[in-house]
């Protein structure tokens, strides 16, 4: 059973719903690692950070690259250091240990106090990756060779694993992990997210800026769809401008395009697709009749 101590009930800092609160303890709960997937922007990694600070526990944090191996995650031998070494009559050759560098999961493993890991982005690497640490992940131990020893967690820690869905990841791994998506936030969820941001800040604008970036959302054909990090970033940027509520409620043929678009829009296929928009709306607007 999982203490009281040991729940998760987001914090002052991260607005968590009621369905990710749940996922994540029972995650805990069964000790299984929490793999947790969404789009772009939507505080994957970020709760890593916010279950450990909730928690009181270390964070251990594994950043994943497109050449990464499981084996770096248990450790690293460097031979040539110790060919190096021995070459030059150095005494520390003879204690191999001196040559190995611990991984993130050893460090995991060898914690003083239950620690939470995080795999972050575990998509990027080759195909196989998630393969390679079953069993490690399952029996929460591994062999080291160099030395004979197996290095084994007293207390399992808590493992959050995030993707970005760039790749399937294995049934085999999928089974031995709790799965959450976090959906993306609708109004009232974003609203508590902005108020966490910007205490205080004028609902007017927070409600004009939410329409406007929903609209945009929902434009049929946008390549990349801004993020909950894009919007805040971007009602920062209306702040420090003090930009008028009202305009961005224009709605004028010339106004499609929003203020301060280049933290929402991040590629030029979507700012011309806007601009396309635009220039179809004047023409309309200057039939006659119209």
């Amino acid at each position: 059973m999982t203490r009281q101590s040991d729940r998760f009930e987001g914090t002052s800092d991260y607005i968590a719903t009621d369905d990710l609160k749940i996922a994540v303890n029972a995650a805990v709960a069964l000790e299984r690692p929490l793999l947790i997937k969404g789009e772009p922007g939507t505080g994957k990694t970020v709760l890593a950070y916010e279950i450990a600070r909730a928690l009181k526990a270390p964070l251990i944090t594994w950043h994943v690259k497109s050449t990464t191996k499981a084996h770096n995650g248990l450790y690293e031998y460097d031979a040539v250091s110790r060919l190096r070494d021995s070459q030059l009559g150095e005494e520390r050759v003879h204690d191999v240990r001196n040559y190995l560098k611990p991984g993130k999961l050893w460090e995991a493993f060898t914690a003083p106090v239950r620690p939470v890991l995080l795999i972050d982005e575990i998509d990027k690497a080759d195909i196989e990756f998630p393969n390679d640490l079953l069993q490690e992940l399952d029996r929460m131990e591994f062999f080291v060779q160099e030395t004979g020893e197996t290095i084994r967690a007293a207390v399992r820690p808590i493992v959050v694993i995030t993707s970005n869905n760039e790749k399937e990841l294995p049934d085999a791994f999928l089974r031995r992990c709790f799965f959450h998506y976090i959906r993306f936030p609708d109004d009232e969820t974003m609203k508590a997210i902005v108020e966490v941001h910007f205490p205080g800040i004028k609902p007017r604008l927070v409600s004009e800026a939410l329409k406007t970036f929903y609209e945009i959302r929902d434009t049929p054909g946008l390549k990349k769809k801004p993020s909950t990090s894009e919007l805040l970033d971007w009602l920062k940027l209306l702040l420090v401008d003090d930009v008028d509520p009202a305009t961005l409620r224009e709605k004028t043929p010339g106004k499609l395009i929003p203020p301060l678009h280049g933290a929402l829009l991040k590629n030029e296929q979507d700012v011309h697709l806007f601009e396309r928009l635009a220039f179809l709306n004047r023409r309309e607007g200057a039939r006659p009749g119209a």
